[in-house]
């Protein structure tokens, strides 16, 4: 038996059925998304240590990035503890995280280590990212990741500064030139037919067969598999010429080449 309301209290009219309905958002106003949480494939810079020795770090570090800092600033970083030599000699995380905001980096978390190691960078806000051994660190045999499935992408139109455009599961063209700050990346091979003058990246998932072609060759940075050079290491006979870059003995080789 439904009861009466008390004195003073405000009775609500009752619906067209006889009952009192509840007062509530309209269910599409209720539901309407606002947010979605998807997984994704960003580019990240990888420091790998093998040694905690703070002044050696600090030192190679910086020598490394003197001459790119506008390339790597606001640039996020990962630290890889696989490859240290002597994992009882804790890592002075908070040390690092200084050194790279200093020089303009943004540390974002965490490969590998110990469980201390973990903890150390969940207490500095870090992130602990999945457990991939870089196997060529170690002096394994490297695993190559297998591109499931090929899609192939031809891109028509120049790519513009700040633009990315990638085919991570297969060969990216370009018909276009690449101007200076944008990006192109592929999990095979990348073939460029105008002007490279940004960052070109292939081999995004660890296929170290994946190569780089282009025509006109004057890139801020080309990777393949990890392994990236910076345009102030190229060779002036490299310069402005038809060149094809590949991986050799897990260094990076860029030769000319006649069309």
């Amino acid at each position: 038996m439904m009861q009466k309301p008390k004195v003073g209290q405000d009775v609500p009219e009752p619906s067209a059925g006889g009952m009192f309905q509840r007062d509530a958002m309209s269910p599409s106003v209720a539901h309407k998304p606002v947010l979605e949480l998807k997984g994704n494939l960003l580019s990240l810079m990888v420091l790998y240590l093998f040694d905690s020795d703070r002044n050696l770090i600090e030192q190679q570090f910086t020598e490394k990035i003197s001459g790119a800092k506008n390339f790597f600033k606001n640039a996020p970083i990962v630290i890889d503890l696989h490859a240290l030599q002597n994992t009882s000699v804790p890592v002075d995380l908070s040390h690092l995280s200084d050194l790279f905001r200093k020089h303009g980096l943004v540390p974002v978390g965490v490969r590998g280590g110990n469980v201390q190691q973990q903890q150390a960078a969940l207490n500095l806000s870090l992130g602990i990212l999945p457990d991939a051994k870089p196997a060529s660190s170690r002096g394994e045999p490297q695993t190559e990741v297998a591109v499931q499935a090929t899609r192939d992408k031809v891109f028509t139109q120049p790519v513009r500064s700040g633009q990315q455009v990638a085919a991570l599961q297969g060969d990216l063209v370009v018909l276009a030139a690449v101007n200076p700050g944008a990006e192109i990346l592929a999990g095979k091979n990348i073939h460029v037919y105008g002007p490279l003058r940004g960052r070109a990246i292939a081999g995004v998932h660890g296929y170290s067969e994946a190569r780089i072609f282009c025509r006109y060759f004057d890139a801020e940075l080309v990777a393949v598999a990890g392994q990236y050079m910076l345009n102030e290491d190229f060779e002036d006979s490299v310069r402005g010429k038809p060149v094809h870059i590949f991986l050799e003995n897990d260094r990076l080789k860029i030769q000319p080449f006649e069309i």
